[in-house]
């Protein structure tokens, strides 16, 4: 029974919902399966570590020492992935079946934790990005189905507050918040502050309200770092929100990570998602929490800003924000003035533009860079048309002066062609 609504709640993923969570009736491609009890591992690594600097960082650290708190649907502890990563749980949802926040029917929970922090195991390429952090479940509802509403254990925004606050008190240093809601709720504002006042950073989704630019909250939310997603090629993309409360960007595209009671499972392959990239994210920030401990969160946020991959190192933008996390340039970062971006939080300076920022491209006339070789050009034509009309003229000149000296043609003879 239990296995058959797990099933259901994985296949209705993307639903309609308060909070918009992230989809999915889950998106095959590396597996057949994605279903419960039908368990596969894939020996493929997951596409987005390429370009997340895996391999430099875990040069430096793989995340071990940092607690990261899930707060979501929970997550399956039975996963081989995850079964050694899981320090504890919290359940808020009170349905009895996840007292200590490892239950999971809706999936999406398991998924997240999958790409923050899944360990190896063999046979399978799935690993997280900080795959010797600690993960702390926070259950905080079942499914965003009708039933699970009307029972009380759907998502509410007290419920994923209480969650925050939850998660900074066990001691997480980085709150994973795959889930948005368009409200400005003050529960949700406050929650942001306490964890941050405690030493967390609370990494969350942007949304994935197919490019509308409204605010999405805990994300927007002071001191919290918005996540958007690019897709597999690196590009934003319309499928997500976008806005003033995008502060970085993740892949979010073909994401192989685990799944409830099914091993790997590859999500998002026709477009990307938001709650997925705010696991790659939060595993980034897990990685630059691990290798700067002392900092506040406020500077590990900026370190993932400031040396994020963008086309324009001065300007942020309301698709990417400062663009994809690159967790090996945050982790070397030497936090001073020449840094270009976003404003430090540490000493409120603002940095210099190097170039204003540019609405469209413009070209000028004295833009061109062709221009002084065409005016070069033009120049030696003219000289070379004049030098040939004078030359011109001084033949013309000696032929009538040789056709006056020449005696006169004889009537009779035949023309000759010229």
């Amino acid at each position: 029974m239990r296995r058959a609504t797990a099933a259901a709640a994985l296949a209705g993923l993307g639903t309609a919902a308060l909070l918009a969570l992230v989809p999915t009736a889950p998106a095959v491609a590396a597996t057949t399966g994605c279903r419960p009890g039908d368990v596969q591992l894939v020996a493929q690594t997951p596409p987005a570590l390429d370009r997340l600097q895996t391999d430099l960082a875990w040069g430096i650290t793989r995340g071990a020492g940092v607690l990261v708190a899930v707060v979501d649907s929970g997550v399956d502890a039975s996963n081989p992935h995850l079964t050694d990563a899981l320090a504890g749980g919290i359940d808020l949802v009170g349905d009895g079946l996840g007292a200590n926040g490892y239950a999971d029917l809706h999936g999406h929970g398991t998924a997240v934790a999958g790409t923050i922090a899944a360990r190896e195991v063999a046979g399978s390429g799935v690993v997280g990005i900080a795959p010797e952090a600690r993960l702390l479940s926070v259950r905080v509802f079942a499914s965003d189905d009708d039933k699970a509403r009307e029972a009380g254990f759907g998502p509410t925004a007290q419920r994923l507050a209480d969650g925050i606050r939850a998660a900074a008190d066990a001691g997480a240093k980085v709150v994973a918040v795959a889930m948005s809601s368009p409200a400005d709720d003050p529960a949700l504002v406050d929650a942001v502050a306490y964890a941050q006042a405690r030493g967390a950073l609370v990494v969350a989704s942007a949304g994935n309200a197919g490019g509308e630019s409204a605010a999405r909250y805990p994300a927007a939310a002071p001191g919290a770092l918005g996540v958007t997603a690019v897709d597999a090629a690196g590009n934003g993309t319309a499928a997500t929100s976008h806005g003033p409360h995008v502060r970085v960007a993740a892949p979010g595209q073909q994401v192989l990570t685990s799944a409830v009671g099914a091993g790997d499972c590859m999500y998002a392959q026709q477009e990307p998602r938001a709650s997925f990239a705010t696991g790659y994210a939060a595993g980034a920030a897990a990685l630059v929490a691990a290798a700067h401990p002392d900092e506040p969160p406020a500077r590990w946020a900026h370190r993932l800003e400031a040396t994020a991959a963008r086309p324009d190192p001065d300007h942020r933008d309301d698709v990417v924000g400062w663009g994809v996390v690159q967790p090996y340039e945050a982790i070397v970062l030497v936090p001073d003035a020449s840094i270009r971006g976003p404003v430090d939080p540490v000493t409120g300076a603002t940095p210099v533009a190097v170039r204003p920022a540019v609405a469209a491209p413009r070209v000028r006339p004295s833009e061109d860079p062709w221009a002084p070789a065409r005016d070069m050009g033009a120049l030696v034509t003219v000289l070379a048309l004049s030098t040939a009309g004078v030359l011109g003229a001084v033949v013309v000149l000696r032929t009538r002066r040789a056709d006056a000296d020449a005696p006169p043609a004889d009537a009779d003879a035949p023309t000759s062609a010229e």
